[in-house]
């Protein structure tokens, strides 16, 4: 069993309170708040932790540099601001997407990334 260390609070509580998938320097910089002095590394162990006991998921964008948010959303996509190069949840699906796999091919999951300007950057 995984030890709570205020580290790993401070992480888990600054990923459920974003709201949207963070980059590992976004959380450092929040975790940094609730614990000065805490560094990358520890970020990175953590996440590890996090990712290995289920409570996150990991986010990974075409453009690289993986993202983490809660686990448990269920099925959603992501938006994708070019300009502050965050990352935003979006829960819509185009829905059946089997129609645009080639003829005979079987699909088995799909990833939708949007990109553009968020609210902030527009």
């Amino acid at each position: 069993m995984e030890r709570n260390t205020r580290q790993r609070t401070a992480i888990h509580q600054c990923i459920t309170a974003a709201g949207r998938p963070l980059a590992p320097q976004e959380i450092l910089e929040h975790a940094q708040q609730a614990v000065p002095g805490i560094g990358m590394a520890t970020i990175y162990r953590n996440i590890k932790s996090l990712l290995e006991s289920g409570e996150i998921a990991t986010v990974s964008l075409p453009t690289g540099g993986d993202r983490y948010e809660v686990a448990g959303h269920g099925h959603h996509h992501h938006f994708h601001c070019r300009a502050c190069d965050k990352v935003f949840e979006v829960h819509a699906c185009p829905g059946d997407m089997q129609k645009m796999a080639p003829k005979g091919f079987q699909l088995e999951s799909h990833e939708l990334t949007l990109y553009g300007l968020c609210d902030q950057c527009k």
